[in-house]
C-alpha cells in the first residue's frame, strides 16, 4: 500500500503531537494524538479513519477549545493541510 505519515507538533491545545496515516488515495487510515483528553481524542481518531482528508478538514477547520483560539481538531485540520503537501511512499 501506498501511503504518506505526517507527526504534527500542535500548538496552542493540551496534546503535543498528532501522528496521522493516510493512503495514496487521501483517506485516512490512523490517527493518534499524544496528549490531551484521551477519550475525547481517541473517539475523533475513530470518526475520522476512513474519511477523504479534504471531508475532515471541512468539518474541523476553525473549532475553537473554550476561550483558546484553536482545540485539538482544529488542529487535527492543520496536520491533515500537511499531510496533503507530504508525497506518497511505498509501505511494506
Amino acid at each position: 500500500m501506498r501511503t504518506k505519515h505526517i507527526q504534527y507538533q500542535t500548538q496552542g491545545t493540551c496534546s503535543q503531537l498528532i501522528d496521522v496515516t493516510a493512503d495514496e488515495n487521501d483517506i485516512i487510515q490512523q490517527v493518534f494524538f499524544l496528549g490531551g483528553c484521551n477519550g475525547n481524542l481517541q473517539g475523533i481518531s475513530q470518526l475520522v479513519r476512513g474519511q477523504s482528508i479534504d471531508a475532515v478538514i471541512d468539518k474541523l477547520r476553525g473549532i475553537r477549545c473554550g476561550t483558546k483560539r484553536t482545540s485539538c481538531p482544529d488542529q487535527l485540520s492543520m496536520a491533515l493541510e500537511e499531510l496533503k503537501k507530504t508525497p506518497v511512499t511505498t509501505s511494506q
